[in-house]
């Protein structure tokens, strides 16, 4: 049952609505373009399918999402109420950015990392043909079947892999996850990422140094951060 809160306030009646678990995550996946059910989830990869079909059904009948029947698949959408709240979800992403600066080792994860870099491909920057980005994991929190992905391009596709696809490896980014994640958010740029020999780059030389055009970083990456000071 959803949280109550018994209030007329219009704060409280939004949050019986969205602060249910993984609610505005599922909101988010559906901003950045998801459609269907396991692309949705490819998004939130530790929510059980049956918890994402609940909030699904939910939010649907809050009016925030409509679903429709595309021949034998079924898609969701945000309504115009659901795409109200991208501004108000965006705005927690830049909150979050600015001033919730740990990162636990239960936050690293290569399939929610992968996924979301796999939708920020620029692909006017990669070469025409088939473009093959391997990254190499060196965490020992990762599990040894988790630590190597691929990122096949092509001009209409971008695919994740998480076993060899075979083809020809344009670039190889060895580093840790953690790295690459902090890369992603805007923590740190390229150039120190590579300074400091947390991230290396293998291959061919263009695409080394290409690779920071290719991979197009968060939307949020631009946050301005305060400045920490010491007491």
């Amino acid at each position: 049952m959803p949280t109550m809160y018994g209030q007329f306030c219009p704060v409280a009646k939004a949050m019986e609505v969205l602060d249910e678990r993984w609610t505005l995550l599922v909101i988010r996946e559906l901003m950045m373009g998801s459609r269907h059910f396991n692309a949705i989830r490819r998004g939130v990869p530790r929510m059980s399918p049956a918890l994402l079909s609940k909030r699904l059904q939910m939010l649907v009948r809050a009016g925030v999402v409509e679903r429709h029947r595309d021949g034998n698949r079924v898609t969701y959408h945000l309504t115009e109420s659901g795409r109200e709240l991208e501004p108000i979800v965006l705005s927690l992403g830049r909150w979050g950015l600015r001033w919730i600066h740990q990162l636990g080792e239960e936050d690293l994860d290569p399939h929610l990392l992968l996924w979301d870099v796999h939708r920020n491909i620029d692909l006017e920057a990669v070469p025409d043909g088939r473009t093959v980005i391997q990254f190499r994991f060196s965490d020992d929190v990762i599990a040894p079947n988790a630590r190597n992905w691929w990122l096949v391009i092509t001009a209409d596709a971008v695919d994740v892999c998480d076993f060899d696809p075979g083809h020809h490896v344009a670039v190889t980014v060895q580093t840790t996850l953690r790295t690459l994640i902090r890369l992603w958010r805007g923590d740190i740029g390229w150039p120190e990422a590579l300074r400091s020999g947390d991230l290396a780059l293998t291959g061919e030389t263009y695409a080394q140094r290409a690779l920071p055009r290719w991979l197009k970083l968060s939307s949020l990456a631009p946050t301005p951060r305060p400045m920490l000071t010491s007491a």
